[in-house]
C-alpha cells in the first residue's frame, strides 16, 4: 500500500488553531517529562493559538505547513534572528513535525522550502539527540554559542550550501 505524502503549503490565518494543537502536541512527544505538564494543557494550547494567530495575521517572511488530507502534519519558520550577535543573517525559529512522519523525508522538504541553501542558524535543545541528527545530516554545526531556559539550548549554524534543486516557497 502506497501512503501519500504530506503536501507543502504557506499557512492561512485559519490554521492558527491547528497549528498551535500541532505545537504543544509535538512538544509533549519530543520533550515530555522534560517540561513541566503546564506546557501541555489546553491553556498552552490557547497561549500557541494566539501566538499563530499574531504570526500569521503579520504575514510572517518564511513559513510552510505539511498538510496530509488535509490535515496539517508539520510546519517550518524561518525570519531573521533576534539576537544581537547572530552567526546568520537568517534563523530557522522552528521545524515540527508529528512522530509518525520522521524519516519520511518531510521535514527535509519543510527545511528546504524555508531556508533554500542560504546560510542560516537556529537554537535547538541540548538533549534532542534526533534534532541534533536531523540539522547535521542538513549541514549545520554546533557553533558553542548556548543559551539557557526551560530547556537549555545550543546554537548550530550552516554556511552556503552547493545549489540544489530545491522547492523555496519564499524566493519568487
Amino acid at each position: 500500500m502506497v501512503v501519500s505524502l504530506p503536501v507543502l503549503r504557506i499557512p492561512q490565518l485559519r490554521d492558527a488553531d491547528e497549528l498551535a494543537h500541532l505545537h504543544v502536541a509535538v512538544w509533549k512527544s519530543t520533550y515530555g517529562e522534560r517540561l513541566p505538564e503546564s506546557c501541555y494543557t489546553q491553556q498552552a494550547v490557547a497561549e500557541r493559538k494566539n501566538l499563530w494567530t499574531t504570526i500569521l495575521s503579520a504575514s510572517p517572511p518564511r513559513l510552510v505547513t505539511a498538510a496530509h488530507q488535509e490535515q496539517i502534519v508539520g510546519f517550518a519558520h524561518a525570519g531573521p534572528p533576534f539576537e544581537q550577535a547572530p552567526a546568520q543573517a537568517l534563523e530557522l525559529y522552528s521545524l515540527y513535525l508529528l512522530p509518525r512522519w520522521h524519516g519520511s523525508g518531510v521535514g527535509r522538504q519543510l527545511l528546504d522550502a524555508v531556508l533554500g541553501d542560504r546560510p542560516a542558524q537556529l537554537w535547538v535543545a541540548e538533549h534532542n539527540p534526533r534534532a541534533h541528527g536531523f540539522y547535521r545530516r542538513n549541514h549545520f554545526d554546533a557553533d558553542g554559542a548556548t543559551r539557557q531556559g526551560a530547556l537549555p539550548e545550543v546554537r548550530l549554524a550552516r554556511q552556503h550550501l552547493p545549489p540544489k534543486n530545491v522547492q523555496d516557497f519564499h524566493s519568487a
